[in-house]
Formats: C-alpha cells, sequence, structure tokens
C-alpha cells in the first residue's frame, strides 16, 4: 500500500528453511510460502475513478489479467496435449510469481466474493478466476542433492531393519 491509495496488490513471501544435522554432516531443505492478497478488478464507472486513481486501477487491471492470462496457460498445460508458453513476463506479479504458481509448488487460492445482487457480476468473474486456477495440477517434490536423497534414503531403510530386528 502507498500513501495516496489502498488499492495494491500485497505479496508476503516466508523462506523457511530446515537444518539437519546428522553425525557431522548438515543438510538443508528450504521452502518459500507466499502470501498473496490482491486487490481486485475495478469497474471505473462504477468508482467513478479517474487522473492517478483511474491510471492505478487500469494498472490493477492489467496485471490481474496477466495473471489470468498465467493461470489459463498453466490449467492448458496440466490437461496434456501441447504444450503453451506461460507468459509469466507479462506483469511484475506474474513473474514474482512464477515458482508459486508453476512447476515444483502447491498453490491454494482464496477467494472473497460480495454477496448482494448488485456484485453478481464481479462475483461470478471472481468464481469463474478461481475456476481456472483450480484446473492447475502440480506435482511438487522435494528437491534434493544426489548425495542427500541417498542418506534419506539409508537412514530410512536403516530404520525400517531396526524396526524388523525389534
Amino acid at each position: 500500500m502507498n500513501k495516496t491509495s489502498s488499492r495494491s496488490h500485497t505479496v508476503f513471501t516466508l523462506e523457511l528453511i530446515k537444518i539437519t544435522d546428522f553425525e557431522g554432516k548438515k543438510s538443508q531443505t528450504t521452502s518459500e510460502i507466499n502470501l498473496v492478497d490482491l486487490a481486485g478488478s475495478e469497474k471505473t464507472s462504477q468508482a467513478k475513478t479517474s487522473g492517478d486513481r483511474l491510471a492505478e486501477g487500469n494498472a490493477i487491471n492489467l496485471s490481474l489479467s496477466s495473471l489470468g492470462n498465467v493461470i489459463t496457460a498453466l490449467a492448458k498445460n496440466s490437461q496434456g496435449g501441447a504444450k503453451v508458453v506461460v507468459p509469466y513476463r507479462d506483469s511484475t506479479l506474474t513473474r514474482m510469481l512464477s515458482e508459486a504458481l508453476g512447476g515444483n509448488s502447491s498453490t491454494i487460492m482464496v477467494c472473497a466474493i460480495r454477496p448482494g445482487i448488485n456484485y453478481y457480476e464481479e462475483t461470478l468473474n471472481t468464481l469463474k478466476y478461481a475456476d481456472r486456477a483450480k484446473q492447475i495440477k502440480n506435482a511438487p517434490k522435494i528437491n534434493e542433492s544426489p548425495q542427500d536423497k541417498l542418506i534419506r534414503e539409508l537412514r530410512e531403510e536403516n530404520a525400517k531393519l531396526k524396526a524388523q530386528l525389534a
């Protein structure tokens, strides 16, 4: 948020680092969690904006459209067939969230909607947006070095064998 407006996207990135020490060898697992609060699209005729607020609303609508295009491309890629190029570079927001949206990640979207017949179209668009996001299917897996993977597998096998002996 800035000094002159309450309309903005907010992105918090939490980086979690787990360090394990086993017999003097350290292993590190890193994870990022992105918490994103998107400003809703704005109908300029309803809000009666002009000047800086109009430009700001247009920029927000453009970044939401870019995010929608990324979500649509990722959903198409999830369904199989010919791969579609995902337009991450179309906005700063999609560039920031590229790792969170596709590839080795798990994504959850929560949408806020407004009650009332006056907001029917806005609510319907929000639900359609969320439905497109729901169609993205990622297969997250742990990124680890081959050495760390071998150590982890050997530890698991060792624990399994100890359990069999007990």
